[in-house]
């Protein structure tokens, strides 16, 4: 899984999807096909090869480094880089993997929680759902709040507005799901994307608002939970063996504000997984309740998704 080391100042990374949200099929073809060259974004029929215009070509290597299937290395004397697979590509999109053609949500709650991660290649994403604190809002505020962020903390750095603008438009392309103004039905837009199925944005109709779906979510299981809570406890102290669900819960990078949680979302999911894993558990030392793991957190983490997709399967 891709994590960003404690301490690493992350690179600010915009509008490099060509305006294309992830569409369903997108994340395989990528994977399918940097397996099979390595080189397949950069050669001259691309579009040929996977289907698609050149625009999507470009569009769906983002996707697959921003999510984390694909890893994008140098090449020896060139500026120019191939795709190689990745840990989490191998394990969810192979072939014989856990859910090749993603037909689970946990698969997609997986993939969310790498696409927002601190240090990955979708500042926007990381932004919106770690750092933005309105829970209602609208397209422009999410804008406004995500420029004036930028302009803060990275002074000296100069983002296009348009860019940014791109990447917010994006996100709400991406989870929301829209219906038509003087229909209930869903806009071809939002049927093509496979994230807008996790209901973790919803959209006011008619309304220019949107809102941040806080609580339980469909297939976000208690493994997928438990899994993020331990990648982000290996990220802390790591002489720890102990994390406070209040940090799992509101600190930056966590899965309470990446999947939108309540403590007792948490709470509970720690519960039903340390059921059958002894080594898990929800313990109270003075009044602070935490997730307490006896190994490697890491490890803990990656046995948990092996169990949970085998199970499945």
């Amino acid at each position: 899984m891709r994590l960003m080391e404690k301490g690493t100042v992350p690179s600010l990374i915009f509008a490099r999807h060509e305006t294309f949200h992830p569409r369903f099929g997108w994340l395989k073809k990528g994977y399918d096909a940097a397996v099979k060259n390595s080189n397949i974004f950069l050669e001259e029929d691309a579009a040929v090869t996977l289907g698609v215009g050149k625009n999507m070509v470009r569009s769906i290597r983002y996707w697959c480094s921003a999510f984390g299937v694909l890893s994008e290395v140098s090449r020896k004397g060139s500026v120019a880089k191939e795709c190689v697979s990745s840990n989490l590509g191998d394990k969810l999109l192979a072939d014989d993997g856990w859910d090749p053609y993603l037909e689970s949500n946990a698969s997609l709650w997986l993939l969310h929680w790498q696409l927002v991660q601190p240090g990955g290649h979708a500042t926007a994403w990381n932004y919106t759902f770690n750092t933005f604190h309105l829970s209602e809002f609208t397209e422009k505020q999410l804008f406004q709040s995500l420029e004036d962020h930028i302009k803060k903390v990275y002074p000296l750095i100069s983002i296009s507005p348009a860019s940014i603008k791109k990447d917010v438009n994006c996100i709400l392309r991406m989870y929301a799901r829209r219906s038509t103004n003087k229909s209930k039905a869903l806009t071809e837009e939002s049927l093509n994307c496979p994230f807008s199925k996790l209901g973790i944005i919803e959209s006011g109709g008619d309304s220019p608002y949107f809102t941040f779906k806080v609580g339980p979510k469909d297939g976000l299981e208690p493994e997928i939970i438990v899994s993020s809570c331990l990648q982000y406890a290996s990220l802390q102290d790591t002489s720890a063996n102990t994390i406070a669900l209040s940090r799992l819960l509101y600190d930056s990078g966590s899965p309470g504000l990446a999947f939108k949680l309540t403590e007792n979302d948490i709470y509970q999911a720690i519960e039903i997984v340390a059921e059958g894993y002894d080594k898990i558990t929800v313990s109270d030392s003075a009044g602070i309740i935490q997730l307490s793991y006896f190994e490697d957190p890491l490890r803990l983490s990656q046995q948990l998704l092996r169990k949970y997709f085998r199970k499945i399967s």
